[in-house]
C-alpha cells in the first residue's frame, strides 16, 4: 500500500508525528527566542505543529517541506485556520532536492525525526549547517541507542548496529561539523509509549470504519507487528531526543 496512506492512517491522532509532547515542543520554541522577522526552515515538516506554533508565538515567516501529500494539506489547512496572516510556504517534495534561494539564510533549519531523509544524522547536519546563517539554530530529533540492541531486534526491524548511535555520538557529530550543543529534550517512557500506542489505537478505529477498504488487513498487520517489536525490544532499546545546536558565526 501506499506508504503516505499508510503514515496518515497510523498518526491520525497525532498532534506531533515523533515521540515527543506538546510540552517539551513549546520549551524548545520558548527557548529558541527568534526575531518576527527570522526565518525558519522545516525539512519533513509533518502536520507543520512545529511551525506553526514559531509562526503563533514569533510571527516568524517560513518554509515547511514535506513529502506527504496529506501532511501537506493538513499543515496548509492548519496555517488557513490558525495564523492565516503567516508568511508561511508548504511544498510537496522531497526535502533532499530543496535548495534555498541563499546558502546560509535560514535564522533556524530543522528536521525533527526524519534524517533518513539526508542518510542519517551526520549528512542531516551538515545540510542544515549549509543552509543556516552564522548565529543560526539548527534543531534535529533523532533517534538513539539506549542500550546495545540485541541482534533480534536489529533484525526485526531491518536495521544495523551503525544506523543510530548513541546519546552522546549523536551530540558529538554537531561538534565535528562546527555545530554547538546547547540543549537537549529527551523523550519520556510516556513520550514514546503515547506515540506507538496512538498508532495502534488509530489503525483499528480506521478499520472498523473502513472495512471494505482493501488495505485493512495490511494496516493490521503491519501495527500488529510494530506493536510487538516495540514492547518486546524497543521500548528498552530505543531513545530519542531533539538536539538543539548553534551554528558559530565567522570569524574576522
Amino acid at each position: 500500500m501506499n506508504v503516505w496512506k499508510f503514515y496518515n492512517i497510523t498518526h491520525r491522532e497525532h498532534i506531533i508525528c515523533n515521540p515527543t509532547s506538546t510540552q517539551k515542543l513549546d520549551e524548545l520554541i520558548a527557548l529558541l527566542r527568534l526575531a518576527p522577522e527570522a526565518r525558519v526552515l522545516d525539512i519533513a515538516t509533518g502536520k507543520a505543529e512545529f511551525l506553526i506554533r514559531l509562526a503563533e508565538k514569533y510571527g516568524v515567516e517560513g518554509v515547511g517541506v514535506d513529502l506527504s501529500p496529506y501532511c501537506v494539506s493538513d499543515a496548509k489547512e492548519k496555517h488557513r485556520r490558525r495564523v492565516p496572516d503567516a508568511d508561511l510556504a508548504f511544498l510537496e517534495m522531497d526535502g533532499a532536492d530543496y535548495a534555498p534561494d541563499a546558502p546560509e539564510s535560514f535564522d533556524l533549519a530543522a528536521c525533527i525525526g526524519a534524517s533518513w531523509i539526508y542518510g542519517g544524522h551526520h549528512g542531516t547536519l551538515e545540510a542544515l549547517r549549509q543552509m543556516a546563517a552564522p548565529g543560526a539554530w539548527v534543531v534535529v530529533g533523532e533517534p538513539y541507542w539506549r542500550q546495545e540492541p540485541s541482534k533480534a531486534y536489529l533484525e526485526a526491524v531491518g536495521e544495523d548496529r551503525g544506523a543510530y548511535g548513541m546519546h552522546h555520538e549523536n551530540a558529538e557529530v554537531g561538534r565535528e561539523l562546527g555545530l554547538e550543543l546547547v540543549y537537549t529534550l529527551v523523550s519520556s517512557q510516556d513520550d514514546w509509549d503515547r506515540y506507538e500506542g496512538l498508532q495502534w489505537y488509530a489503525a483499528v478505529a480506521w478499520a472498523v470504519g473502513h472495512p471494505d477498504d482493501p488495505d485493512v488487513d495490511e494496516v493490521l498487520e503491519r501495527v500488529r507487528k510494530g506493536r510487538e517489536i516495540y514492547l518486546r525490544w524497543g521500548r528498552e532499546t530505543m531513545g530519542w531526543a531533539i538536539y538543539v545546536f548553534k551554528k558559530g558565526r565567522p570569524r574576522d
